[in-house]
C-alpha cells in the first residue's frame, strides 16, 4: 500500500475532489463513501458548499459520524431538514450541482445499471433497482459514481440493462479517476501504484487517455481531515477495498 494513498483513501478523497466551490451537494442512499466525501470536503477545503443528504439532513454536522449514509444521526446539527421529495423537486428544477449515485454495472457513455445482471427476464442477479437514479441523473447538473472494484464486470462494454442515463460526469474507482467529455469517458489519473497498462487491461470499455497521468497525492488537509474521521480505521476497514 502506497504511504500516500490507500484504495479507501483514494477513493474517498478522489470523490470529494469532485465538489465544488457554491454547489448544491447530494448524497443518498447505501452512499457511505460519498458521505464520507462529503465531511472530508467540509473539513480539508477552504470553500462553501451546501451539502445535503438522503437522511433529511441540510448542512449537518454530526458529532458521531454514523456508518450508514441513512442514519438519522448523520442529520445533527442540521440547519434545517428535507424530505424526500424537497431534494428530488430541488433536482428537478436544476438546483443541485453535484449527485453522487452507486451503480453496479456502467459503460464509457455513463449510462447506468442498478436492475440486474444477466437478461432482464431471466436474471443471474436480480439488483435492487435504480431508486432516485432515473431522476437524478438527467437532472443533476453532474452526477458522480464510484466502483470499489475495478474490473471488466463492472466497467463494460455494454451494459447487461439500462437503468439510468444522463449528466455522468465522474466514475472514481481504486486505481482510476475518469471524467465523461464530449459524451464519453476518458481517463483522468490513475493511482501511483498502478500503471495506465493496468487501467486499460482492467476496464471493459475503450477510452481515451491522452491527457492522463498519475494522480496528485493526497494535500496535507486531506489526510488530516480522513484521519480525524476515521481515527481507528473502522470505515476503511469495513469498506474493504482492495486494489
Amino acid at each position: 500500500m502506497s504511504s500516500s494513498w490507500s484504495p479507501f483513501s483514494y477513493i474517498v478523497i478522489n470523490l470529494a475532489r469532485q465538489i465544488r466551490a457554491n454547489e448544491v451537494t447530494f448524497s443518498g442512499v447505501n452512499s457511505t463513501l460519498p458521505m464520507l466525501a462529503c465531511i472530508l470536503a467540509k473539513r480539508a477545503y477552504d470553500f462553501h458548499f451546501t451539502w445535503i443528504n438522503v437522511a433529511g439532513g441540510v448542512e449537518p454536522q454530526p458529532g458521531v459520524i454514523p456508518h450508514s449514509s441513512s442514519d438519522p444521526g448523520i442529520v445533527t446539527g442540521s440547519a434545517a431538514i428535507f424530505s424526500n421529495q424537497d431534494f428530488y423537486d430541488l433536482c428537478a428544477r436544476g438546483g443541485i450541482g453535484l449527485v453522487y449515485l452507486g451503480c453496479a454495472q456502467i459503460d464509457a457513455e455513463g449510462r447506468t445499471n442498478v436492475s440486474s445482471i444477466g437478461p432482464h427476464d431471466k436474471p443471474k442477479v436480480r439488483l435492487p433497482g435504480g431508486g432516485g437514479a432515473a431522476v437524478m441523473l438527467p437532472t443533476a447538473q453532474r452526477v458522480a459514481t464510484w466502483r470499489t472494484e475495478h474490473s471488466p464486470r463492472t466497467l463494460v462494454d455494454k451494459l447487461d440493462f439500462v437503468t439510468a442515463a444522463g449528466n455522468l460526469a465522474a466514475l472514481v474507482t481504486p486505481i482510476a479517476v475518469f471524467q465523461r467529455t464530449s459524451g464519453r469517458f476518458r481517463l483522468e489519473s490513475w493511482h501511483p501504484e498502478s500503471s495506465l497498462d493496468e487501467v486499460v487491461k482492467r476496464t471493459g470499455f475503450a477510452f481515451d487517455a491522452d491527457c492522463a497521468a498519475p494522480t496528485a497525492p493526497p494535500t496535507a488537509p486531506e489526510t488530516n481531515a480522513l484521519r480525524a474521521i476515521d481515527p481507528d480505521g473502522a470505515f476503511e476497514a469495513e469498506a474493504g477495498i482492495r486494489i
